[in-house]
């Protein structure tokens, strides 16, 4: 076999070459090596266990398995045509396409099983061109045709792969690329979003999120690299990786002439699996390649036809090992083996260089490197550390120690405790490794103090390092995190969280997150170095700044809290774009601030209102229009049926053709993250105390005013509340119907069973709703008990209505007891609770609203007045109630409050004109003739007196009754006249100057509230579709310019904190924007002026 002939795979192992040859294989395989051609391209299997090769030369394919150490070749196939792409899934099915050089887009040319003797197998539903491909970690073939995204499905049938899913890109986006995380990356307005599609069960949850925004072009050659933590980006020269923890992009670095930066970002984040497929272009990573080659060429180990430059950019890798092309062979090289050449090629590497890792000030990140970043990207890596630290703790039963050593390399460790609530850490470095520790030199020195009470001490438990640099130490009060810094020799806290002793295996069962825990309460409580490190550090402040503030908020700590919120609307100012989420802090703790400081709602709400995020001049949305991203991708699996989705974009165009192509503006919504649930639930305990939202915790009218507040509702009524709303309205009108159909149709025109069935249909009905009504009592029992105001007392009514209905129908199945009193009173109710249904619609709830606030106005008012009718009545009884007397026999006495002697008589009037003194004909009389014989009845006769009705007191004669006269004077004058014009006067102030639609929207959002605690299912509440992280609405520009017009006349137009956004919203409405320290100097020289005057 000739050198030309034998082709080389290549596994690097202390610069040793490992050839598979005539002696290495069977002769099956022998013979594949030796025929097989010069590779030009190459591709892993999502799992990294399976490679493929491709020979352009002979067109024929070699499969590979992907052993701990080595490449195995399992099957070949030969073509006829040749290909330019191919990609490959871990059932080892390959798909091979070519270049239309024409219409400049892939072909498929076959898809073909290797593990079924190259079994080719067809897609049932396809498009002749695709854009781009993939496999997911499922085996799930992912197309890419244009504008649609086909999934297909593993499942072979008749050697066909299904089509199991399509879904569609939105206009003006472009994909950039697809990855096994069934991750789908797009471009829009200079933005990338990565939208992530989970299917379980049939519910599709969807969760997009814009990753990265430039002000520069960004096309569709970007490159992504992704795992489950990060995203690595290369847009032109530029490396951006964002944190899929953080949700914001932690570095961005211009990789030209960037080398050191560029080797610490690689050496230290653990990330290269990731980046070197983005660089491999680089010079650094050209002079790593160049080290490879140099030590063989020196040995002779590499034909001049192998000796190259450079390798392929067609770079693979996984976890441990990087996969390239070198002069038509394949190279397998551990991603290790890289690091420690880099090692030896950056010449200028310094330790202290890490500490010095510069940012793309272009970009408006400008922060050099910290702890924290290496903390972050590692933080996956120290979660062994710090299990095998809580076993070791655990094995030892938990044994104290007053002293800690630990070594490592050149590093010795040393801790003390001090006095009980402080300990203290030294660092010692050796001068090398073979000298002794028995004399090491003292580097750096830190005291750790604790805020611990006399009583409670803190005791050493373990230690652990993750390297010469980094340890953690678990105590008896939380694990702590160190860093030590040899270039300014000191020692920092990375990361601190605070537990007891007794919850080591509660705290250690948290540890085994990908990521470390948020610090809690206790950990600021205890530890002011920690809420420092916190406040001033921004991925630290992104990741714990809602405990923080929580903390500082509960702890009334004033500049704490002032710090926390600048911070945070600075930083999203310098780089509005990216920087988005450090808002979330500010609304995650927005229940805490509206019960404790709600001016900091108002400031908030006021200054972020109409945050520009994009002006489109050509729109077909509403005004307040919401969305929750731009790059929505849609489910679109019915177009496979071609007349449907003909007939269904036909009808769309039309309607869209009718709408009106009005300019707007598009605005962020700032309350970010507000509406979200927290993730981790157990279903037992939602269904009975769910846990609440931000939303649903913080009612505050400031933030209804806004335009945000308002498309928040939109946003949330649309997507499910009206759907749940008049589901549970219908469900009430079918109760109502059947009840009143069994009450109100007369016996002869309804069957007895039927009549049955109405109240067994409105008993059961009446059940379903009450167990929502009881749901809300459990949830919080002290506030639907005692607040009474809104929908709480709606609440109470509700509970009372269902009640009765079920009682009434219950009992008169059980009893056949027609109950007429029963009955009215049970359909009045029910049509009352029908009424309160129409609050929901804006005309009828805003007049609603102006009932409830007139009653939050006038409640004092009223209990004033139901005072003193209670004290008029008791008077009006003691002095007219009579004396014994029976209805039911006349009683003849002097008493003048005695019924019989109030009630009209006839007498005999005789021929002469006289009048016989004994009447021959008496009215008897009833309860009504004196209503003050006893005191319920005197309470009834004098409210018909207060509302204009004197005939309860017309039976008594006024002569000679001067106590009765004083009464009616001073009651008539007192209620009558005073009070109840008092009470007009004031209820027309109640209503001047209040803003009901405010107060509607709030009933609005209350009534969200509602439904989500109690009508969602646990999982509901988590769909992202439904509650997204960051919204945006819609805006007509026409709109905008008057509100924000009215806003400047009205000085509510505030620019302190968000200057420059509003400046630039104002430019681009041509208003031009009012310079603040103008006019202040103006209005100075002016007082001056007058003073000089005067």
């Amino acid at each position: 076999m000739s050198k030309s002939e034998t082709k080389i795979v290549i596994d690097f192992n202390d610069n040793n070459i490992n050839c598979y040859t005539e002696n290495d294989t069977d002769d099956n395989i022998n013979e594949l090596v030796k025929s097989h051609q010069p590779i030009t391209l190459i591709e892993i299997s999502p799992n990294g266990k399976y490679l493929v090769t491709y020979s352009k030369n002979d067109f024929s394919i070699v499969g590979w398995n992907v052993d701990e150490s080595s490449l195995e070749p399992y099957q070949k196939l030969r073509l006829s045509n040749e290909i330019d792409k191919i990609c490959v899934s871990d059932d080892k099915i390959l798909v091979c396409l070519y270049h239309d050089k024409v219409d400049a887009r892939y072909i498929i040319e076959g898809i073909y099983d290797m593990e079924q003797k190259n079994l080719k197998i067809i897609l049932n539903f396809n498009s002749p061109y695709c854009n781009y491909c993939i496999f997911n970690l499922k085996g799930e073939f992912i197309l890419c045709c244009d504008d649609k995204i086909y999934i297909y499905s593993k499942q072979i049938k008749n050697n066909t792969w299904k089509c199991k899913r399509i879904y569609m890109i939105p206009e003006d986006h472009k994909l950039i690329g697809i990855s096994k995380y069934d991750k789908l990356y797009l471009s829009s307005d200079n933005t990338i979003y990565e939208s992530n599609i989970i299917i379980t069960e049939k519910i599709i949850k969807e969760k997009i999120i814009k990753i990265f925004g430039s002000d520069e072009k960004i096309n569709n050659k970007a490159r992504i690299s992704n795992n489950e933590m990060f995203i690595c980006i290369r847009i032109n020269n530029k490396i951006i990786i964002f944190s899929n923890e953080l949700e914001i992009p932690i570095v961005s670095l211009d990789i030209i002439n960037n080398d050191t930066q560029l080797y610490n970002l690689i050496h230290h984040t653990g990330l290269i699996s990731l980046l070197l497929p983005l660089i491999n272009d680089s010079i650094i990573m050209e002079n790593c390649w160049n080290e490879f080659l140099h030590p063989l060429n020196e040995n002779d180990q590499l034909s001049k036809e192998y000796q190259t430059e450079s390798f392929s950019l067609n770079i693979r890798t996984t976890t441990e090992y990087a996969f390239g092309i070198l002069d038509g062979n394949i190279w397998m090289i551990k991603l290790e083996k890289i690091l420690a050449k880099m090692v030896l090629t950056h010449e200028d590497y310094d330790d202290g260089d890490i500490e010095n890792w510069y940012f793309d000030d272009n970009l408006k990140i400008n922060k050099t490197y910290d702890h924290l970043n290496i903390l972050l990207f590692n933080s996956y890596l120290y979660k062994d550390t710090i299990h095998t630290l809580f076993n070791d703790v655990i094995d030892r039963n938990r044994e104290y120690k007053s002293e800690l050593i630990h070594t490592h390399n050149l590093i010795k460790w040393v801790i003390n405790i001090q006095n009980g609530d402080k300990f203290m850490l030294k660092v010692f470095k050796k001068i090398n490794v073979n000298s002794q520790w028995d004399e090491p030199e003292l580097i750096c020195t830190r005291v750790e103090k604790l805020n611990l009470n006399d009583q409670d001490h803190i005791k050493l438990l373990g230690i652990k390092s993750h390297d010469d640099n980094n340890i953690i130490v678990l105590t008896t009060k939380g694990l702590f995190i160190y860093h030590f810094n040899e270039n300014n020799k000191s020692i920092s806290l990375n990361y601190y969280c605070y537990f007891e002793i007794n919850q080591l295996v509660e705290f250690k069962e948290k540890f085994l997150e990908p990521t470390l825990p948020v610090s809690n309460y206790d950990s600021f409580k205890h530890c002011n170095e920690w809420v420092s490190y916190v406040k001033n550090d921004k991925e630290s402040l992104l990741k714990h700044g809602g405990a923080l503030l929580t903390f500082g908020i509960k702890e009334h700590k004033l500049d704490l809290m002032e710090d926390i919120y600048k911070k945070c609307i600075n930083y999203f100012k310098e780089d509005s774009r990216n920087n988005i989420m450090f808002l979330s802090i500010i609304t995650s703790t927005m229940p805490l601030l509206n019960k404790y400081y709600p001016g900091y709602i108002s400031r908030y709400s006021s200054g972020t209102t109409m945050i520009i995020d994009n002006m489109e001049y050509k729109n077909n949305k509403l005004h307040l229009y919401p969305f929750f991203h731009h790059s929505q991708i849609i489910s679109s699996s019915w177009e496979k049926y071609d007349l449907i989705f003909y007939i269904f974009n036909y009808i769309k165009n039309e309607l869209k053709s009718l709408n009106r192509n009005s300019p707007s503006i598009i605005l962020m919504n700032p309350y970010i993250k507000f509406i979200n649930y927290p993730q981790e639930y157990k279903w037992y305990e939602e269904l009975i105390k769910p846990q609440p939202s931000p939303f649903v915790e913080t009612i505050n009218e400031d933030i209804y005013k806004t335009w945000s507040g308002e498309s928040l509702i939109n946003f949330k009524w649309n997507t499910y509340g009206k759907y749940y709303y008049f589901t549970i309205w219908t469900c009430f009108t079918i109760l109502l119907g059947f009840f009143t159909a069994a009450v109100a149709t007369p016996q002869q025109n309804i069957d007895e069973n039927a009549r049955k069935l109405f109240l067994i249909i409105t008993f059961v009905l009446g059940i379903i709703l009450l167990n929502y009504e009881v749901r809300q009592f459990i949830y919080n029992p002290k506030k639907w008990v005692f607040d009474l105001s809104g929908l709480h007392f709606s609440d109470l009514f509700d509970v009372f209505v269902y009640s009765l209905s079920i009682f009434t129908s219950i009992y008169w199945l059980l009893t056949n007891n027609r109950n007429i009193p029963l009955l009215t009173f049970t359909c009045l109710f029910l049509y009352l609770k029908f009424l309160l249904f129409l609050r929901i619609v804006e005309s009828f709830g805003i007049f609603f609203a102006i009932i409830l606030i007139v009653w939050q106005q006038m409640i004092g008012l009223l209990m004033i007045m139901f005072i003193i009718t209670i004290g008029f009545a008791h008077a009006f009884y003691i002095l007219l109630s009579p004396e014994d007397f029976s209805f039911n026999e006349p009683t003849n006495n002097n008493d003048p409050n005695n019924p019989w002697n109030l009630i009209p008589t006839y007498n005999h009037v005789f021929e002469n004109g006289t009048i016989d003194h004994n009447p021959f004909m008496v009215q008897p009389p009833d309860e009504n003739t004196n209503m003050f014989v006893n005191f319920s009845s005197s309470i009834f006769a004098t409210y018909k007196f207060l509302t204009g009705d004197p005939s309860v007191l017309s039976n008594w004669q006024y002569n000679n009754n001067l106590s009765l006269e004083v009464m009616y004077i001073t009651f008539s004058s007192v209620m009558a006249i005073y009070i109840m014009n008092l009470f007009i006067g004031l209820l027309s102030n109640a209503i001047e100057g209040v803003d009901f639609r405010v107060l509607y929207l709030i009933y609005k959002a209350e009534v969200l509230a509602e439904i989500e605690l109690f009508y969602l299912l646990p999982c509901q509440r988590r769909w992202k579709t439904w509650f997204p992280e960051v919204l945006y609405y819609y805006a007509d520009i026409d709109k905008v310019y008057a509100k924000v017009k009215e806003m400047v006349d009205k000085d509510e137009w505030k620019v302190d904190e968000f200057s420059e956004l509003k400046k630039d919203l104002l430019i681009k409405l041509n208003i031009q924007p009012v310079d603040v320290n103008s006019l202040q100097k103006l209005s100075k020289e002016i007082e001056d002026i007058y003073q000089r005057i005067l």
